[in-house]
């Protein structure tokens, strides 16, 4: 059974995310501060995952994940934020947490926000080895509308990644996660055109498809829409990997793109997957139609 580490100091709070997380039927563990999740990750069997609180006494949810990421990088580490912990969170999405859920959406966003950073840290690591020799690779896509098509691709994408060593295994979690929001957003905000109203939240279109009823359903049959392809470019080399994906969607006004590491952007609905995107790699541009962007992540020092 997963197991979940829960470093949470309200002890009201606790009860309530560990009835939703043990209902989804994950193990947890529920400690007091970021010292005592610390000493659990010693201690005892590590868990599959870290879910913190950033306001904590003696060790705080930002301490934490920075010594989680120098000290067990393979444990994900995802942020519980609250008002006035906004520009904290900022930091620590940057320092090495892999997602995030304001305190106000619990109920709602957890389980997937915790089943999707779980799915992408479950690299298969079998061609480690022989993907070591890799000096640089390339590869270009054309997909269909196809959200199965997804899970094996970022799959690929860090194992070629773990192979070409830019990053430890939290750098390469992170950016697998930027991948799958931009090609969740080609695929359902650009090529079908689908209102943020009427997504599904990430993580339930990635395990449940597409809906039996609705506008994605509908333009998945429906022309122009069931047409368009979404274009993948990705080339790594042992400097920086580059991932550019293309939709055949109308775009979008970038006069309305947020900027990177804007606090107020933590409790929007529809900002989720970009702010994510923007702090988990270090460059993110657009093209000016709207419909490209361009990630880039460097090899860290």
């Amino acid at each position: 059974m997963t197991k979940i580490l829960i470093a949470e100091d309200s002890a009201t709070q606790a009860t309530q995310i560990r009835g939703l997380l043990e209902e989804a039927n994950y193990e947890v563990e529920v400690v007091a501060n970021g010292k005592e999740a610390l000493q659990r990750l010693r201690s005892n069997a590590a868990p599959d995952l870290v879910l913190t609180d950033m306001v904590m006494p003696v060790m705080d949810g930002l301490q934490l994940v920075r010594a989680i990421r120098v000290h067990y990088s393979d444990i994900p580490v995802i942020l519980m934020t609250s008002q006035g912990t906004d520009a904290i969170a900022i930091e620590a999405l940057e320092d090495g947490a892999a997602g995030y859920v304001p305190k106000s959406q619990v109920s709602l966003r957890l389980v997937d926000e915790i089943a999707q950073v779980l799915h992408v840290s479950q690299v298969n690591r079998s061609y480690e080895r022989l993907l070591g020799c890799l000096l640089r690779n390339e590869f270009s896509f054309q997909l269909t509308n196809d959200v199965e098509l997804i899970d094996p691709l970022v799959d690929l994408l860090l194992q070629m990644m773990t192979g070409m060593r830019l990053c430890d295994s939290t750098g390469r979690l992170r950016v697998g996660l930027a991948i799958e929001h931009a090609l969740l957003n080609a695929l359902y905000r650009g090529n079908l055109e689908i209102s943020s109203a009427d997504m599904l939240t990430t993580r339930e279109i990635m395990v449940q498809g597409a809906p039996s009823a609705g506008p994605v359903e509908q333009r998945l049959s429906q022309a122009p829409y069931c047409d368009r392809k979404i274009r993948l470019e990705v080339t790594m080399s042992s400097d920086e990997a580059r991932f550019v994906v293309c939709d055949e969607g109308p775009g979008f006004d970038l006069s309305k793109l947020p900027g990177r590491g804007d606090p107020e952007r933590l409790e929007e609905k529809g900002g989720h997957g970009l702010l994510l995107m923007q702090t988990f790699m270090d460059e993110v541009t657009f093209n000016a139609r709207g419909n490209e962007v361009t990630m880039v992540k460097r090899r860290e020092a």
